[in-house]
This record gives C-alpha cells, structure tokens and sequence, in this order.
C-alpha cells in the first residue's frame, strides 16, 4: 500500500485535471466535489456515442467497462464484485437495505445522534407503521461514541444497528470498526451509511464488517450526481425482501413464479443511465489510482490546518467534536447568519455549504444549533485557499 505523500507537484496535476479549481476555491466537497476531467469526458463521449448509434447499440460496445465499474467498487472497499448493486444515489442504496429488514412490532433499533436525515425518516416510518422502537446511544462529555453504552443497549430485541460513519454537519466520526465487532458478537444485523466516507477515508467492509453499507458518488469519490452503490455481504442478501423487481433482478420467470439473481444486483433496476455508471467507475479509478490511505493523510493534514486557523479568529466557533476527526469543518460565526456567511464567500469565488438542523437532527437538537457554516476539504485543495478563506472571514466579522 502506497502510503507516500501526496507532493505538490502531484497537487499541481490534480488541479490541472480538475478545470474548476481554476476559477472556485471549493469548499463544498461533502455536497458535491469538483469531478476531474476525465470523469467529464467519460460522460460526455459517452452521451455523443449513444446519440450516434443508439442507447441499447451502444452499451453492447462498453459492455466490458461497465461490468468493471462492479470490480473497480469491489477494489476500493474491499468486497467481492457480487456484493456491489449500482444505484443512483446513497439515500437510494440505504433505503433499498434498510427497507428490506423485515421489522416486526417490539424490534429495536440502535443508532447513534449523528444520524443523517433520510435515515432518521426511516426509523421513524417504521416506530409508526411497525412499532420498532429507536435507541440512540448520545455521544459522551468530549463527543466520542460510548461502545460500552452500545454494548449495554443490546437486547434480544435487537433486529438493527444502523450507523453514519461521518455525520453531515459535524465533523466527528464514529468507530465502525469497533461497533462492527460488537454486532458480529451479537449476530445483530449492521447498516453503515458511508456516504461521506468513499473517497475521503479508507473503507474495508470486511474489516468494519458491516452487512450493508451505502455509498454515494458525488461526494468525495468525485464522480456524477446521480450514482452510488450499494453493498450487501452476500451471507445476508437473501434475508433481504426486494422493493422493487423486475426483468434484471428476476431473469428467470415463468406463469408459475420467478427467480432472483444470485447477487447483490437484484437491488438494481434495468434501467440507468450507463453513461453515468461509467463516470462513476473512472471517479473510483482515479481514486484508486492516487491511494485511499494517500488521500485520507492529505485530508486530514488540510483539515487540521483549517480548524486551527478558524479557532484563531475572534468570533468564529468550531463544533466539530470526538477523537477522531475528518476533512469536514463545521463553525459558527458569532452574529452572522450561516447562510449569509455562504452567500458571502460565494460572492468572492468560495463556495462552502450551510449545515441545517434537520441534516444531523439528533446532534443539533443536543448542542442548540439551527445551521452551522460547512467548510469541507479534499486533497485538491491548497493551504493557500485556507488562508483566503480565513482572511475573508476575518474581513466580514469587521464589517
């Protein structure tokens, strides 16, 4: 494993292949990163080829590249191809494994208050519609996630845990890992929302030995809006119900009944772009190409950089909490509205993003937060544009 350095000369091409950090310091990558060209071009000649020859002619002659899209995702995290089920996003790629837990009246689910929205949804639907009830393990005094507090909440009632590795609007992050330990130990299924986490740090499914964990592509792993993947351990595939089937999850059907596929696509439809499908397989490429373990040092270093920075600055507070910390920066700028803030810096070229309430209820009902200032590093970025954006924060508290 290359665990060198990413150098600045590396950086130099990097940004050279991503065309928008010419004109944008971008700050937004755990919203959408800035896709590298190849990623684009991927898409675009694609989409021009498909208009030429045809939807269904077209994908015959890539047919290859898009099956290895599949091995390229099984690479990055580490799981078997017949694990993978490409979808369109990780709300998506959640919900299809989430909602394919057969959940009766007295199960229980337990999650942690870093919870993202649409996951929170779904465990209310099914507190509603099944009578599932909804333990959330608080983190402790300095932001850490209590294994022993989850380890005490394990019951024989216990149908779920269901854990988001990097939460949206603060930039702790829980040990899935050691949580992956304790549900294997108690035969309890284990749902990661990964979301934030491809792309940004390394992930092992076999090593967080999870049975699910959903991916989108948009994020860090710098590929289209509109992909994402889902994983599914293959032991647990067929204690999933599908929510939605046809021709390509079934392919085996006559009058008398049909037969699933035998591996993790029958959580796919037919139906996708493939253009899309192929710019996410080159974003895992280039990823992979650089190294996770590359990627994640150079995010952490930048993040380090940014919080000390903003911890300097009069008026400006960083919530981000725990021991372990990722490349997103969380901070509040004392009388100054986030939003405004955001329109601020976008009017200077920086783009950040506004965390809200609802995106991590559980955390920012506990710490009286209603938005939070999202300033979200990747390995393109310079200690240069820290040092912009800081200087402009500085600047508007003047005013």
């Amino acid at each position: 494993m290359d665990t060198t350095v990413i150098s600045e000369q590396e950086i130099i091409r990097l940004r050279a292949e991503t065309v928008g950090t010419a004109s944008k310091i971008h700050f937004n990558n755990a919203g959408s990163s800035l896709p590298p060209g190849v990623v684009v071009d991927t898409v675009i000649d694609y989409l021009r080829e498909e208009a030429l020859l045809g939807g269904y002619e077209i994908e015959v002659k890539y047919k290859e590249q898009i099956e290895n899209t599949y091995s390229l995702i099984a690479r990055l995290i580490n799981a078997d191809k017949d694990e993978i089920a490409i979808v369109e996003n990780a709300s998506t790629a959640w919900g299809l494994a989430f909602n394919g837990i057969e959940f009766k009246p007295g199960d229980e689910i337990i999650t942690s208050e870093m919870e993202y929205v649409t996951n929170v949804i779904g465990f209310l639907n099914v507190e509603k519609n099944n009578g599932v009830k909804i333990r959330v393990i608080p983190n402790g005094e300095y932001g850490d996630f209590s294994l022993n507090e989850l380890e005490n909440a394990i019951s024989p009632q216990t149908k779920l845990i269901a854990i988001t590795h990097i939460a949206s609007t603060t930039g702790g992050m829980m040990p899935i890992v050691e949580i992956g330990k304790i549900a294997r130990r108690h035969n309890v299924l284990y749902l990661v929302d990964a979301c934030q986490s491809a792309g940004h740090a390394p992930v092992d499914v076999k090593q967080i030995d999870c049975d699910m964990l959903a991916v989108t592509g948009r994020k860090y792993l710098r590929a289209p809006r509109g992909t994402g993947f889902l994983f599914v351990r293959r032991e647990v595939q067929d204690k999933l119900k599908l929510i939605f089937m046809d021709g390509f999850s079934a392919p085996t059907i006559d009058l008398t009944g049909y037969q699933l596929r035998s591996d993790a696509r029958r959580f796919e439809l037919y139906e996708k772009s493939r253009a899309l499908t192929l710019g996410l397989g080159k974003a895992v490429e280039y990823c992979l190409n650089i190294g996770t373990e590359r990627i994640w040092q150079r995010i952490q270093l930048l993040a380090s950089m940014l919080r000390t920075e903003l911890k300097s600055i009069d008026g400006i507070t960083v919530h981000d909490f725990g021991a372990d910390q990722c490349g997103i920066v969380t901070f509040t700028v004392k009388n100054l509205d986030a939003g405004l803030i955001k329109n601020q810096l976008a009017a200077r070229n920086i783009n950040v993003s506004v965390g809200l309430a609802k995106s991590t209820l559980y955390f920012m009902s506990k710490n009286n937060l209603a938005t939070v200032v999202r300033a979200s590093v990747h390995y393109y970025n310079t200690e240069a544009e820290i040092k912009v954006l800081c200087d402009e924060l500085r600047a508007l508290l003047k005013v």
